[in-house]
């Protein structure tokens, strides 16, 4: 069994200090099942790959053992081979730091979204690919399932219960990784080890942040669990609370996380509803067909897009698994000539990535201004240059009314995590750059009731080719 991931981050070799292992060697595990060797097929700027391979002695995970299954079940079966909870036992191990986003010399680059391509091989899948998408699909990743033959030289005896997995986003690499060592075991519900109470912790630690809203969390805790229903009561009860704390303190708004402090600060203004019902009929207005919500969070903003026929293609772009899965879950629930229309993709604003050029109009609402100032110009190059729709719509607070909450603090931002939160003149001072660099004409209006001296609560830059 094995375990791929390759990246074409520059430099690619970043990897390395992601995984706390030096490219330049091979390096060796050692379990009381067998071994975990990990290594570089290849190591260069531009593209890197790590190879975990798992090698597990069948004898020693029988030794000292009863027999009380049997010989036969003893010692033929899959355990060397597929995929499982060896896996993830030698992975929590061999690679702790990367599953727990940690990198001494390359946090940066721990925290940031990258190019990745992970493959597990053979996964088992019980239940069949269906059950595999059903539990990567909400994610946002682009999945390649390919079946596995019983045997390649009896094709007539058609497919194993295992399959190659292949995901493919641009993502934290600690969260590829965490899905997958909750996942993994899930898929293949026969855990190696006793299964106790520290095993719901585990779960629920591993599971933080995204467990909650998955649609099948339910299943992946039965699984994960093996089926022992005190444990499985207690997980999904503490599951369940979480998410009412969750939603009690926090609400998604275009495409960014806003909590109570926040929503408020502004929900007397109704600027949530002001932002998007103005962005879409712009969109609507400049005559869309083909439109990306840049950033769309829980897909609220392609709520409104999809009732109106008008918009023919809908894509939602967001970097956060969590916030992808409950778009998901609320596009599940519209009618299915609507469904048809939007696709949500997993990405980062700041690469450059083909899947978004072509179209009409982009919508960035309430996104910029979470982006470090210093790397802001990697999405003015991603947005504007490389993906260059007709159209460009950017809102973002305007600071100068600030002044006017009286919860809100002299000099500080609506938000904690805003990177910077500009003036009028500051956003029009951007806007004019950035439409001079990238061949656009700019205006900008104002989103909310206009104060005399501050202006609006909020500010919409509408650019056009």
């Amino acid at each position: 069994m094995f375990l791929q991931i390759t990246t074409t981050h520059r430099p690619a070799t970043d990897l390395g200090y992601l995984l706390h292992k030096n490219p330049g060697r091979a390096h060796e595990v050692e379990f009381g099942f067998g071994k975990a060797h990990l290594f570089y097929p290849e190591a260069g700027d531009a593209r890197c790959t790590a190879t975990l391979v798992l090698d597990i002695d069948p004898v020693a995970l029988v030794r000292g053992k009863g027999t009380g299954d049997g010989l036969l079940s003893q010692y033929v079966n899959d355990r060397p081979y597929a995929a499982s909870s060896f896996l993830a036992v030698a992975m929590g191990r061999t690679i702790r730091e990367a599953i727990q986003g940690r990198s001494r010399e390359r946090q940066a680059v721990a925290d940031a979204a990258i190019p990745l391509e992970v493959v597990v091989a053979p996964l088992p899948a019980r239940g069949g690919e269906d059950i595999v998408r059903r539990l990567f699909a909400p994610f946002g990743y682009d999945l390649k399932i390919e079946p596995i033959l019983l045997d390649p030289h009896r094709p007539d005896w058609g497919h194993s219960q295992y399959v190659t997995l292949t995901l493919c986003a641009t993502c934290r690499l600690a969260d590829i990784l965490t899905h997958l060592v909750v996942i993994i075991p899930a898929l293949d519900g026969a855990k190696h080890y006793y299964i106790a109470d520290d095993e719901v912790e585990k779960l629920l630690t591993r599971g933080k942040g995204w467990l909650e809203t998955h649609p099948e969390r339910e299943l992946i805790v039965t699984r994960y669990l093996r089926g022992r229903r005190s444990l499985i009561k207690d997980a999904l009860a503490r599951l369940a609370s979480a998410e009412e704390t969750e939603e009690a303190a926090e609400v998604a708004v275009d495409g960014s996380r806003m909590d109570a402090a926040e929503e408020i600060i502004e929900r007397p203004l109704r600027l949530h509803d002001v932002r998007l019902d103005t962005v879409a009929e712009t969109l609507k207005s400049l005559g869309a067909a083909r439109v990306l919500d840049l950033g769309c969070g829980e897909g609220k903003l392609i709520g409104r897009l999809v009732k109106d026929k008008q918009f023919i293609e809908i894509v939602g772009v967001e970097v956060s698994s969590v916030s992808l899965a409950r778009a998901l879950a609320r596009l599940e629930k519209l009618p299915e000539k609507q469904r048809e229309r939007v696709k949500l993709l997993q990405g980062a604003l700041i690469y450059r990535d083909a899947r978004l050029r072509g179209f009409d109009a982009a919508a960035l609402v309430e996104v910029i201004e979470h982006i470090e100032p210093d790397r802001l110009y990697h999405l003015e190059r991603s947005v504007f240059s490389d993906a260059a729709p007709r159209a460009v719509l950017v809102t973002t607070p305007n600071a100068d009314y600030n002044a006017l909450f009286p919860t809100l603090a002299a000099g500080k931002f609506r938000h904690e995590d805003h990177r910077f939160e500009w003036s009028r003149a500051e956003f029009a001072a951007w806007a004019e750059r950035v439409a001079s660099a990238y061949g656009y004409q700019f205006r900008i209006e104002p989103l909310g009731e206009v104060d005399a001296q501050h202006g609006a609560p909020s500010q919409m830059g509408v650019f056009t080719r």
